[in-house]
């Protein structure tokens, strides 16, 4: 009868180094970047606004298209068209349309956060 060869143990060093060394390499490839919050405040059932004499201004997003009171302001003029708008504290309804994506949205919210006096708030559909 031939001899049986006995198996050895299977060592876990390799493998540790060789989980140590993926992990090493997706860490250093990786890109670290900062992501901000952008505040939002959502009008519903219950909420309400101090009224004053100044009325709102209402900002339809359709999309990539975006209308100040009902005119249509393309998106690299939005911050010189609000700032001209917002000459004392007033706030700002923004309203969205099915097809309005979220990036689209959070460029809106950045530029308005940038004008001075503007209270702005995301209405539900």
């Amino acid at each position: 009868m031939p001899k049986r060869r006995q198996r050895r143990k299977l060592s876990m060093t390799p493998l540790i180094d060789v989980i140590f060394l993926l992990l090493l390499f997706f860490m250093l490839s990786s890109t670290f970047s900062k992501f901000s919050e952008v505040e939002l405040t959502s009008g519903g059932a219950g909420s309400a606004i101090v009224a004053n004499d100044t009325p709102p201004i209402f900002v339809r997003m359709f999309g990539d298209v975006v209308r100040i009171n009902g005119q249509e302001v393309p998106k690299n003029t939005l911050r010189e068209v609000a700032t001209a708008l917002i000459t004392e504290p007033r706030m700002v309804l923004i309203s969205l349309d099915v097809r309005t994506d979220a990036q689209a949205l959070t460029d809106v919210l950045v530029t308005l956060r940038g004008v001075k006096g503007a209270s702005v708030m995301v209405l539900e559909s």
